[in-house]
């Protein structure tokens, strides 16, 4: 069902203070957090910690399971913000707006796809430049729950599906908006966003369109087995888009204290990503 949602071990104890990314009085829960020894080696897709909500029972939380973060108001910014000092909101913001000063366009201009949109840090981000539409969407019912709790009036609509699923009436729906920018963040190359899905969401820019994602540096490197190392270097040899900017940054701390590196790109979409691209051939 798709909500359209209108804009009216051993382990140490760490504490934080509310984000910057959302006023503190929303986070004051009293949130206790708990994360491995940093001898602990965990990948990045099976980082955990505790948790403690209000005196209540501690509970262990993948840091990749987003329903749960965005279930308890205030975790997700309490873990990935302050614990884990994430910077890939803030990193793709700069970058946008360094692509629209050298476009010579105001962010009023822009109507945004926010792909994998959560809770809402990154359409936070894009509001802050003046964009006149920010749509998000997530296959997360939760996502769209927080993101109406956590950052009311700055989506013009959520959407919760799966893009690659799209029904007609979602599609029209979103078509209305005359994309001319995607925004996706830290959510590519883990399973959340496969290739096919990017594409779809791609696809729904306008051409000459910017479109904004970061995705992890392992994702890009010839051993990827994710598909998008292979796809955006067959989209960029056939001219589907023409990458402006490229950096290296580093997206968050892991659970051990190491940084985890990613790459932000922005580019400009020229025309559609075709089937032949996702192809296995």
């Amino acid at each position: 069902m798709s909500i359209l949602m209108p804009a009216d071990g051993p382990m140490k104890s760490l504490t934080g203070r509310a984000p910057s990314t959302a006023p503190a009085d929303k986070h004051e829960r009293g949130l206790r957090i708990a994360i491995p020894e940093p001898d602990l080696e965990l990948a990045q897709d099976e980082e955990w910690f505790v948790v403690q909500v209000d005196g209540n029972e501690w509970q262990e939380v993948q840091v990749q399971d987003y329903a749960a973060l965005y279930t308890t108001p205030g975790l997700y910014e309490r873990v990935v913000y302050d614990l884990f000092a994430c910077r890939s909101p803030m990193t793709i913001r700069t970058m946008l707006e360094a692509e629209l000063q050298r476009r010579k366009v105001s962010g009023e201009e822009l109507s945004v796809l926010d792909l994998g949109a959560g809770n809402g840090a990154v359409g936070e981000e894009v509001a802050d430049l003046g964009a006149r539409h920010i749509v998000g969407i997530d296959i997360l019912p939760q996502a769209a729950v927080a993101a109406w709790r956590d950052r009311p009036g700055i989506y013009s609509a959520y959407f919760t599906a799966d893009i690659t699923r799209l029904s007609e009436r979602e599609r029209a729906a979103l078509n209305l908006f005359d994309f001319n920018c995607l925004t996706c963040v830290a959510a590519l190359g883990f399973g959340d966003i496969p290739p096919r899905a990017f594409a779809t969401a791609f696809n729904l820019i306008v051409p000459e369109g910017i479109v904004a994602f970061t995705i992890k540096e392992d994702f890009l490197g010839r051993q990827d087995r994710s598909g998008f190392a292979r796809l955006i270097e067959r989209a960029t040899a056939e001219g589907v888009f023409e990458v402006s900017m490229k950096k290296r940054y580093q997206h968050r701390l892991a659970t051990n204290g190491e940084p985890l590196y990613y790459a932000a790109l922005i580019a400009t979409k020229h025309k559609n990503i075709g089937p032949n691209l996702l192809s296995q051939g």
